[in-house]
């Protein structure tokens, strides 16, 4: 019998916590990030202007790289020019964006980090979409997305689980809780002083199998991580019932 695949699981104690932001973070922790190594693709992308209200690429301007020294040539959005020849087009030049910053990362990407949906869906792969079984692009599009806007962009499961150094989730909300139920199998608590010190607890746990949503598919391969970090309302239904069992 094969073993499952696992992952970390950390609670954070409060929305606050996960909501922290990475310059703050840093400076707990002591740590230089050298913002100006930085490059930021986008994991998924609605095909609208950057300046549209549901532009992935404003938000993180706005609530991310406009506070840090990230160089802004090093901050990847869609070519919107491309815009009215239709997502296709749109996908396959980020595409070659992602290509190329693969090969100046020794054909890896440092850290993914996703978000799910109270669907289970994650960059812009939804439930029962053609999208879960493309295996022949790094960047897809999709016009019948079942949130608005429909048209979008996104990286594809080859880009998630194996070309990905490390996979982070994050979530927060009891609107979370039976992803997570549904996600996670048995596990144990395991010992992280640095995690415990800021008020947090960590898991082991198994990924159920089949995986019952798009986000339980991304499954680094074994050379990667995978850690999914939630606060504790998202948790308690979930994660926190499953910690004294045993695998």
């Amino acid at each position: 019998m094969s073993r499952r695949y696992k992952a970390k699981a950390i609670i954070a104690p409060s929305k606050a916590e996960i909501g922290q932001s990475l310059p703050g973070a840093f400076k707990t922790a002591g740590i230089d990030p050298q913002w100006h190594m930085w490059h930021v693709l986008l994991a998924d992308e609605r095909c609208v202007p950057s300046t549209d209200g549901d532009s992935n690429l404003r938000a993180i301007r706005e609530f991310f790289t406009k506070h840090v020294a990230i160089p802004k040539e090093q901050v990847y959005g869609i070519d919107e020019t491309l815009l009215k020849s239709g997502s296709r087009a749109v996908a396959s030049a980020y595409q070659k964006t992602v290509e190329s910053l693969l090969q100046k990362s020794g054909n890896m990407l440092d850290c993914v980090v996703l978000g799910f949906g109270p669907d289970g869906h994650t960059c812009s792969l939804f439930p029962n979409h053609a999208l879960l079984e493309e295996q022949s692009v790094l960047v897809a599009n999709i016009d019948d997305s079942p949130k608005p806007p429909p048209s979008r962009i996104t990286l594809t499961f080859p880009v998630l689980n194996s070309l990905s150094r490390s996979v982070i989730f994050c979530g927060a909300g009891e609107s979370k809780g039976p992803i997570l139920e549904a996600v996670f199998g048995n596990g144990t608590a395991t010992t992280d002083n640095e995690i415990e010190c800021a008020g947090a607890q960590a898991f082991i746990l198994e990924l159920i199998d089949p995986p019952p949503y798009p986000c339980a598919m991304v499954r680094p391969n074994r050379e990667s991580s995978l850690t999914w970090v939630v606060d504790a309302d998202a948790a308690d239904q979930s994660i926190r019932m499953k910690r004294n069992a045993n695998y």
